[in-house]
């Protein structure tokens, strides 16, 4: 299997600035998925894939223009390669390439480009080759080469297995909210943190996202009302506005309105460390039957309020109870 790409100076500072940051916070290990089109970053997807793996599922997925200049990958698993990598190591090295790339005379240049590729190495004092993927920097007195260790590439069933988990998370909730600051909700979960580790979350199909932290002594949370709604929609009786946030939603989920899910509150403030990749929009949804809580991370073209498709993000989050 081979892969060797040119990044872009829009891609390289995506990956520097946004995505590479936010995806070290939701987990040290991640695997990287390269196919004939786009190149992906996956969280969890295959189970955990380093010490602090479990948790949210994330996916960030590239169309190969957005992030490279020039793209070739090939590989017998229908040109499809992916393997596990370090996200700080992987960041690291991308940094150090910047550093590089800046000093040189030439830098802007397509011939000036960051090289990444695949390679197989023999590492010192080793007797068998070991898997790396390179980025190769030309600076303004030399080249400078680094190499990342990589875990050995997924055999052809793990990456089916990885299309099949990907294909699986891209079933969307019925009903999507918008949220519409989410330091506000970062903050939030963090105060709630301090009241319990299990946190009940609520969307209705009226525009509502309840958060509740309940125990044996106090139940604790907050609700963002009439938020911008995507999907299926209701209209909320009248007579419900008088009515407490819990009442109201225990009588939305009874007319199947609503759905409610418990998610793991450590789970919940991984994934707002995401906003690190700066999305334009965040919406959070519940999928069909209580499955998992979705978040969906929106990115606008430059300049316009139209969705850039050439970016995809988002998160999954697992349910400890179903809920209602």
């Amino acid at each position: 299997m081979k892969f060797k790409a040119f990044f872009t100076d829009d891609g390289i500072a995506l990956l520097d600035k946004r995505f590479l940051p936010a995806m070290d916070k939701v987990g040290r290990v991640c695997h990287v998925y390269l196919t004939p089109t786009h190149a992906m970053l996956l969280h969890n997807l295959l189970g955990p894939t380093g010490p602090d793996g479990g948790g949210p599922q994330c996916v960030a997925q590239f169309a190969k223009g957005l992030l490279f200049r020039e793209y070739s990958v090939s590989s017998r698993n229908g040109n499809r390669v992916a393997f596990a990598v370090d996200v700080a190591l992987l960041h690291r090295a991308l940094r150090s390439a910047l550093a590089v790339h800046a000093q040189s005379p030439a830098a802007g240049d397509a011939s000036a480009a960051i090289q990444v590729k695949l390679v197989n190495k023999l590492p010192a004092g080793s007797r068998s080759a070991s898997p790396f993927l390179t980025f190769e920097t030309k600076g303004s007195r030399a080249a400078v080469v680094q190499d990342v260790p990589i875990s050995r590439p997924l055999s052809r069933s793990d990456v089916e297995r990885l299309q099949a988990a990907l294909d699986a998370a891209q079933e969307l909730p019925q009903t999507l909210v918008q949220v519409p600051d989410l330091p506000q909700l970062q903050s939030l979960v963090d105060r709630l943190k301090n009241v319990g580790d299990l946190l009940t979350v609520a969307v209705t199909q009226y525009g509502d996202l309840h958060l509740h932290v309940a125990t044996s002594l106090v139940t604790v949370g907050s609700e963002f009302r009439k938020l911008r709604i995507l999907g299926v929609r209701a209209t909320a009786p009248v007579g419900d506005q008088n009515l407490s946030a819990s009442t109201r939603t225990d009588m939305a989920i009874e007319r199947g309105e609503a759905l409610s899910v418990q998610v793991n509150m450590k789970h919940l403030a991984k994934s707002l460390q995401c906003h690190l990749a700066k999305p334009d929009c965040t919406f959070y949804g519940i999928a069909p039957g209580g499955a998992c809580l979705t978040v969906i991370f929106q990115y606008f073209i430059p300049g316009t309020r139209l969705t850039d498709k050439s970016i995809s993000f988002y998160c999954r989050l697992p349910v400890l109870d179903p809920g209602s």
